[in-house]
């Protein structure tokens, strides 16, 4: 059981990536709009091997605001459109604008915690499921409250 305190981002990418590297059956994204997770490259390609491993609700991100997932993240939308049977990305309404904090949590494990979206301070909580018990239960309260599904097709002519 290791409990971390992240003050810089550049800990905080270091940090994000020791945890993806852990995942082995589930990610759970709570974000703003994925502007510091940079979800391509190495870290797509640890979305992959969860999927990959076939979980039901693998991966699933929840986020304020969608748009940037929608214009920046091609390959991201690419992988959640292969495997929408296991993963699934949506848009929180309105009424959850108000939460300024972030996490991932991964195999209900491990975590990292944003305490406000604009800021670096989080805490990365490693091997402590009784840690992380209550935010698993807040992302599900998150997700239940519904929201836009982001959509994996591209309309147009």
């Amino acid at each position: 059981m290791t409990r971390e305190l992240i003050t810089a981002w550049s800990d905080y990418q270091i940090a994000l990536d020791r945890l993806l590297a852990l995942a082995t059956h589930q990610i759970l994204i709570y974000d703003d709009d994925l502007g510091q997770l940079s979800l391509d490259g190495l870290r797509l390609a640890h979305l992959q091997r969860i999927l990959n491993h076939g979980t039901p609700n693998a991966l699933r991100i929840a986020l304020r605001n969608a748009v940037r997932l929608r214009n920046h993240h091609p390959r991201l939308i690419g992988l959640l459109g292969t495997w929408s049977h296991l993963a699934a990305a949506q848009q929180t309404p309105e009424t959850l604008a108000h939460l300024r904090d972030s996490m991932i949590l991964v195999d209900r494990r491990h975590g990292l915690i944003r305490f406000e979206q604009a800021h670096p301070r989080s805490k990365l909580l490693l091997d402590d499921p009784e840690a992380i018990v209550p935010y698993v239960h807040r992302f599900a309260s998150i997700w239940d409250e519904g929201g836009e599904p982001v959509s994996t097709v591209t309309l147009g002519l």
